[in-house]
């Protein structure tokens, strides 16, 4: 039996990569993408199962699923939450509408899709869910707090979740990447742009540098790693007999999980802001 597995957010980098390589391990992979152009984009490039699946959208997630139910025969093993984005801006300087798209997308659509999937993954009787969280839902960075809020609201629902389901035959893990080769930062750059008014605020010299960093080509960091780095920890919380709670990729993130647990609150604030904008 060929292992189904549904994988968010594919239009580029982690999602993207995970359905190419998940595809050469012969898994049944169905790549979900916000719009149809994205679709065919993706065909273009092998993935021979593209749906459309928009996260912002209720209809969309419920048109989605029923499309990748009917690929899979309305089983499936696995689903990878892998779709977000990052809406860059001071809390205030973010509208409220901006912090609302950005949970839609990242928490309020992951949340309604996966409570769909364990109905179907409670009447098979097994299923594996894997959420993409990041370094930024362990600790919190300055200009990230849109992102930030999404990403430990995700945590929290998900160890919530973890827990809830463990006397079931569903388990659930959560990856936590730092910085990873993608165009994460490039439509960072774009929400940016489009909701935070930079000629009004306090922080200009910082959105300076903050536009500066984001329009950089080159990898983000010394330790930015490519997207298969994250699809190595998906593999294992999928094919293990028993997945981890927790995978972290990337030096950052490791380091992370240590000083958020070992430094003084407003230590580690001043760790966090010397990372810049």
């Amino acid at each position: 039996m060929k292992f189904s597995v549904l994988i968010t957010g594919c239009s580029s980098g982690i999602g993207l990569e995970a359905a190419k390589r998940l595809q050469t391990l012969d898994y049944l992979v169905v790549a979900s993408v916000r719009t149809e152009s994205d679709v065919e984009v993706l065909k273009q490039q092998g993935i021979k199962h593209v749906v459309v699946l928009d996260l912002a959208s209720e209809e969309s997630i419920k048109s989605g699923l029923n499309s990748v139910l009917e690929i899979t025969g309305g089983t499936l093993y696995a689903l990878f939450n892998n779709g977000a984005y990052g809406q860059p801006g001071a809390v205030e300087d973010l509208p409220t509408a901006a912090l609302r798209l950005q949970f839609e997308t990242n928490l309020f659509g992951t949340h309604e899709l996966t409570t769909r999937v364990i109905k179907i993954m409670l009447q098979q009787g097994y299923g594996r869910i894997v959420q993409n969280s990041s370094v930024l839902g362990m600790v919190a960075a300055p200009f990230r707090g849109a992102y930030n809020a999404s990403k430990f609201a995700l945590e929290g629902l998900t160890d919530t979740m973890r827990m809830e389901l463990s006397d079931t035959p569903i388990q659930v893990s959560l990856i936590a990447p730092g910085p990873i080769e993608s165009q994460f930062r490039a439509n960072a750059l774009k929400a940016l742009q489009a909701n935070i008014n930079i000629a009004e605020s306090r922080h200009q010299k910082g959105y300076d540098e903050a536009i500066e960093r984001l329009s950089n080509p080159g990898p983000a960091s010394k330790h930015t790693l490519q997207a298969e780095a994250v699809v190595a920890k998906l593999r294992h919380a999928l094919e293990a007999k028993m997945a981890k709670p927790r995978y972290f990729v990337t030096t950052p993130t490791y380091v992370a999980d240590v000083l958020r647990r070992v430094l003084p609150t407003r230590l580690l604030d001043r760790i966090m802001r010397a990372q810049g904008s």
